[in-house]
């Protein structure tokens, strides 16, 4: 991990088109700026393992799932007939 020290102001940038711009600092409490294109996806990291880990059960081939889609398919076939 890199780890860069900034003051309000400051800004760090990445692949020269994303810029991370420190706003301010309260407390404990850090607010950064994210200047980058809009087809790259930012997330904060509890909103992205939320959405990887919907995605993975989504994914997820169960039992049901697989006698749901046999069980449709039988009956598509016996429809053709």
């Amino acid at each position: 991990m890199l780890v860069l020290s900034r003051k309000k102001g400051e800004s760090i940038v990445i692949d020269d088109h994303i810029e991370i711009t420190v706003l301010g600092v309260e407390g404990e409490t850090v607010r950064i700026g994210i200047s980058a294109p809009a087809e790259v996806d930012i997330f904060r990291k509890e909103v992205h393992l939320a959405i990887q880990e919907a995605n993975k059960q989504s994914a997820a081939s169960t039992k049901d799932h697989i006698q749901a889609l046999m069980a449709q398919y039988q009956q598509s076939v016996k429809n053709e007939k």
